[in-house]
């Protein structure tokens, strides 16, 4: 970010610094808005505004209002507030040890069943799959056929499925796909939507993620954990340092 001063208003300077901070606050949605030169430009307009009002705010003594002072109070006690309770969290960490006790306690979490990668051409009829098989007995590929003759959306990726576990198809259609010999080609598969055409194209075996690969998530759901405990445990010794009253 650069000091380079872009404005002056009552001899303050505002600078491209504080532009960029004051783009960053703004949402994303909102952000869209000010992209390019020309939305840049009227974010500057709108700081060169604000500055205004507050060159207006200090000549009319705004500050010595009782209103003001009311208002300054409440902004003040919000932030010391939150700013204790940042405090107090940002103390809080997870150690490799702490992580790596979790996953051996809980390897139940991070366990994945056995799963198919199929891709299958969708027809009404069995007299259509027939057909459908007939065609792939040629040198029509199973990816061409699909696109060709199948009604499911997945034909625009030439059937493919993807990987899938037990109990997220169909019955009929899962049962075929699990019992099938990788890299081959099904009998026709009536389920309730029609007659399938199954082509199997990997498998895995369930299988346990390994630790590196869930470290980052153990250590998050665990710094999470403990920020809350700490909170907690911090509420219930101020509670014992201060008087609580419910009315």
């Amino acid at each position: 970010m650069s000091d380079k001063v872009l404005a002056k208003v009552n001899g303050r300077a505002i600078t491209e610094n504080d532009l960029n901070m004051f783009f960053q606050t703004l949402g994303q949605q909102v952000q869209s808005q000010f992209q390019g030169d020309e939305g840049m430009k009227r974010l500057l307009d709108e700081l060169v505004y604000q500055e205004l009002f507050y060159a207006e705010a200090v000549d009319t003594k705004l500050e010595e209002t009782e209103a003001f002072k009311v208002e300054l109070n409440q902004a003040k006690e919000n932030l010391l507030k939150q700013f204790n309770i940042k405090n107090l969290i940002e103390g809080v960490a997870v150690t490799d040890d702490e992580a790596t006790a979790f996953y051996e306690a809980n390897t139940q979490y991070f366990a994945s069943g056995e799963q198919v990668k199929a891709s299958h051409i969708l027809v009404d009829t069995l007299e259509k799959a027939n057909e459908v098989q007939e065609a792939l007995k040629g040198d029509l590929s199973f990816e061409e056929a699909a696109k060709t003759y199948s009604s499911c959306p997945s034909k625009e990726n030439g059937g493919d499925l993807g990987f899938f576990q037990k109990g997220q198809m169909v019955p009929e259609f899962e049962a075929a796909a699990f019992e099938m010999a990788t890299d081959t080609v099904s009998e026709p598969v009536q389920t309730q939507f029609g007659f399938h055409i199954i082509k199997k194209t990997g498998y895995t075996e369930a299988a346990v993620q390994s630790f590196d690969a869930v470290a980052a998530q153990i250590k998050q759901q665990l710094l999470i954990q403990k920020q809350n405990a700490t909170y907690l445990e911090k509420v219930e010794a101020l509670k014992s340092k201060y008087t609580v009253e419910m009315l």
